[in-house]
């Protein structure tokens, strides 16, 4: 349903010297689409669930620029748990995939790169009809 696409762990490149570190991420070169949107999580803790969610066509990438949060993926039949706590390492989260960001530490900022402009219409926040839905 989502293509074949799969979640992937990435790293970026680090670039830096005495004066500090700098990462580049381009869309369609660093990650695999070209980037419509940009947000950015914070102010959450470690009790907080962000995500909860799937999307008919958004993806993703999650990159945690500062703390740590974990993510956690569910493909209907198993699940997955990646924690994000470097600033050059995200994670690829394709469309059709269940997703839920939590265990965020107190000075995590969590920076989302989607390929599509916010639409209500495309997200599937209920997860019995996730599940109907891959299953087709």
């Amino acid at each position: 349903m989502n293509g074949g696409k799969k979640v992937n762990l990435m790293k970026f490149n680090q670039l830096g010297d005495n004066r500090g570190h700098l990462v580049v991420i381009e869309g369609c070169k660093d990650i695999p689409f070209e980037i419509a949107r940009i947000f950015y999580i914070y102010g959450s803790d470690k009790e907080v669930v962000r995500g909860q969610h799937a999307n008919k066509d958004s993806e993703f990438v999650l990159i945690n620029v500062s703390g740590k949060s974990k993510v956690k993926i569910y493909y209907g039949n198993s699940e997955e748990i990646i924690e994000l706590n470097e600033p050059h390492m995200g994670v690829y989260i394709p469309k059709m995939v269940w997703k839920e960001m939590y265990d965020f530490s107190e000075d995590s900022v969590l920076l989302v790169l989607s390929n599509f402009k916010y639409n209500p219409d495309e997200y599937i926040r209920d997860y019995n009809e996730y599940l109907a839905l891959i299953k087709d």
